[in-house]
């Protein structure tokens, strides 16, 4: 139950890793090369894609011990879904974003699944 877990957090981190790393070094631009955006929204996207490859290594630090780090999960969990609540209101408010974006608000959305799935090993180790 552990090593799946490790497998499947070690994988899915590579998804926001690849894109935040794009986004660290094209900005905007490798988003939506046809979107015409402000020096500020460059500015912000780009520190964001920084805080989400923070997030990934997190991740990382947590993994190989992942049974004793269930308040840093449920921290990282906290931060994926209130991402993907703010998802849900910008396409609330302009309408859908890119594939990539409602696939990367889906993952976010389901990632109590993976802290369920931690409680579960969590409380195998404790036995």
């Amino acid at each position: 139950m552990k090593l799946g877990l490790q497998i499947v957090l070690g994988l899915f981190s590579l998804i926001p890793l690849a894109f935040a790393a794009m986004g660290l070094l094209s900005g905007m631009a490798g988003a939506d090369p046809a979107a015409t955006v402000s020096a500020a929204v460059d500015n912000q996207y780009r520190y964001m894609s920084g805080v989400y490859i923070l997030v990934t290594f997190l991740l990382w630090y947590a993994i190989p011990r992942i049974e004793k780090h269930f308040a840093l999960m449920a921290m990282i969990c906290a931060a994926l879904v209130i991402g993907g609540i703010g998802r849900l209101l910008s396409q609330g408010a302009l309408g859908p974003g890119t594939e990539q974006q409602q696939i990367g608000a889906f993952i976010e959305l389901s990632s109590p699944l993976l802290l369920a799935w931690l409680w579960f090993v969590t409380r195998q180790a404790r036995n």
